[in-house]
């Protein structure tokens, strides 16, 4: 048999790229009956049928290290998210929303801060720092210039990578300074996904180099934060952790609490930005109850 990764599922028809090629296959009968559906990402072997028309069957699928439900797709490594440092202007409190749902799908996550060419106060280097300093990995780019974008290159090689961001951020220019052979058009990604309310959405992987693969996520485009429960919000914010066992109350939200460690570090450790960040978010969780 063929080794190979699923790249796109339609109508019952996989596509998987093996170290000969791209092979259109059936599922064997077995998975339905074993109510399995096999999954975007997922590592498999298949039988050739015909191998002149990349024809095979899809016989086995090789066990899974993770699944996400949205995008649904199997075997991911990171989620890769995009913001740009301007144009549109950077919003600290909407990436903090990205960052927690990428923490709940408990991946590695990269931060690309795009466009910073445009920048010319390098407001952006105060994000990398408050960033970095609450534990993430951060990398500013130019994909319009090529600034570090063989830094970003090296972080998508050998990996089964989620794309992240709002829109207008340069995701399609990101995608195209990695490997210029793709020549994404502006806007395309968007189009790939389409929006309307009765269209399937099918995830997609983007060979961007051998064994490298992206998909982009419409299943990050819903921001409303709403099955965390308030107590479990700081879980979300990193640079909370060193503090949290050493404030007077177990049970301290780092609101209102007095001898509060991780208030006593706000505008130190702790960044005043990502602070009120937290409060605000759990002010709005603990009104969703």
């Amino acid at each position: 048999m063929l080794e190979g990764t699923i790249i796109k599922g339609i109508g019952g028809f996989y596509y998987i790229v093996t170290k000969i090629g791209v092979y259109e296959c059936h599922a064997r009968g077995k998975f339905r009956n074993e109510h399995i559906t096999p999954t975007v990402g997922d590592y498999v072997e298949i039988s050739v049928i015909d191998d002149e028309n990349k024809k095979g069957s899809l016989d086995v699928i090789l066990p899974r290290k993770n699944k996400l439900i949205r995008p649904k797709v199997a075997n991911v490594d990171q989620v890769i998210i995009v913001f740009a440092a301007v144009s549109p202007e950077f919003n600290a409190g909407l990436l903090d929303r990205f960052l927690i749902l990428a923490q709940q799908q408990k991946l590695e996550i990269t931060l690309i801060i795009n466009k910073i060419d445009l920048d010319k106060e390098k407001k952006y280097e105060k994000y990398i720092n408050i960033y970095q300093g609450a534990g993430f990995k951060v990398l500013p780019i130019s994909a319009n210039l090529g600034i570090n974008t063989e830094k970003a290159a090296e972080c998508v090689k050998n990996k089964i990578s989620v794309l992240a961001g709002p829109s207008g951020v340069g995701k399609s220019s990101f995608i195209n300074s990695l490997n210029k052979k793709l020549n994404i058009k502006t806007g395309e990604l968007s189009k790939k996904i389409k929006r309307g309310k009765n269209t399937t959405r099918h995830a997609e992987l983007m060979e961007i180099f051998p064994n490298s693969y992206i998909v982009d996520s419409p299943g990050f485009t819903s921001l409303y934060i709403n099955n965390v429960k308030p107590e479990e919000l700081q879980d979300y914010y990193p640079e909370f952790a060193p503090y949290t066992c050493k404030c007077r109350f177990t049970e301290c939200m780092h609101i209102s609490e007095p001898d509060c460690m991780v208030k006593e570090n706000v505008g130190y450790a702790i960044s005043k930005e990502r602070y009120e960040s937290y409060k605000d978010l759990y002010e709005e969780l603990s009104e969703q109850r």
